[in-house]
């Protein structure tokens, strides 16, 4: 059952279970580079209201993607803002509109939205069925312009700032073949730039409605942290086609779920 925060205390049970869900997410996400967003607050909010669990992902997004960008050198990360700055200053722009929106979403709505996002994701990433219009979408939208970098910032940051997931991210940096280690940093590059913004704008917009809260969220980057160093370590070990098949056969349970959940089903 969701349970709201607020300014309440939490049980122990609910502790151990945010920290076990953000260890969770962040160990995929130092396996795959992504990850952690949309599994964190996905699964968070089985046991939250979604509003609070995007909320509480904000701090812990930020640590990890601080120790993520790590992998790009100076001269490769220089090299990935000038490539990259029109998507990252227009998404931090959608950002801050999603992140308005947010409180006047109500949770099943949101809740509903998020696990579409996350099964197109998936369907449009795989490669062993063909979705008609995928090809023809792709190579018209995801091309390095910087008026369409400028366009799929915005459009990416605000269902980032109104949703936490930013598999869209994942989607146009995938189709432009980075190599892994640049993939890698250039999502975290990103998703650090918005996770800064988004703490003051969490702030500023009451969205951390106490300070437990925040203290929690806060908190939570620790376990977040340990997971994504384990999966870091682990990484080179694990062929990233299983890499990928595990995610998406995840990210498929957990967009279903949030679906039906959202549905009322």
């Amino acid at each position: 059952m969701a349970v709201p925060l607020g300014g309440k205390s939490i049980s122990l049970s609910l502790a151990l279970a945010i920290a076990a869900i953000v260890a969770f997410g962040g160990f995929v996400t130092g396996l795959n580079g992504f990850g952690f967003a949309v599994i964190g607050t996905a699964l968070l909010a089985f046991v939250m209201d979604p509003q609070t669990a995007v909320a509480l992902m904000i701090l812990p997004i930020l640590a990890a993607n601080t120790s993520l960008i790590r992998e790009l050198d100076r001269e490769s990360l220089s090299s990935c803002v000038r490539r990259f700055w029109p998507y990252v200053g227009t998404a931090v722009i959608g950002t801050v509109l999603g992140m308005l929106s947010l409180s006047l979403v109500p949770q099943r709505p949101l809740a509903l939205g998020l696990g579409l996002f996350v099964l197109a994701y998936v369907a449009l990433s795989q490669n062993r069925v063909e979705i008609p219009g995928t090809s023809s979408l792709r190579r018209r939208c995801f091309v390095e312009t910087g008026a369409m970098k400028a366009l799929l910032g915005f459009v990416s940051g605000a269902i980032f700032g109104a949703s936490n997931v930013g598999v869209q991210v994942v989607a146009y940096l995938r189709r432009l073949e980075l190599d892994r280690q640049t993939f890698v940093g250039v999502v975290a590059m990103i998703f650090l730039g918005i996770s800064v913004v988004r703490v003051g704008t969490a702030a500023a917009l009451g969205l951390y409605d106490s300070v437990s809260l925040f203290a929690v969220s806060a908190v939570a980057a620790v376990p977040g942290l340990a997971g994504v160093a384990v999966g870091k370590r682990i990484r080179p070990s694990v062929p990233e086609s299983l890499q990928r098949a595990a995610t998406f056969t995840l990210l498929v349970i957990i967009g279903v779920r949030l679906t039906l959940s959202g549905a009322g089903v």
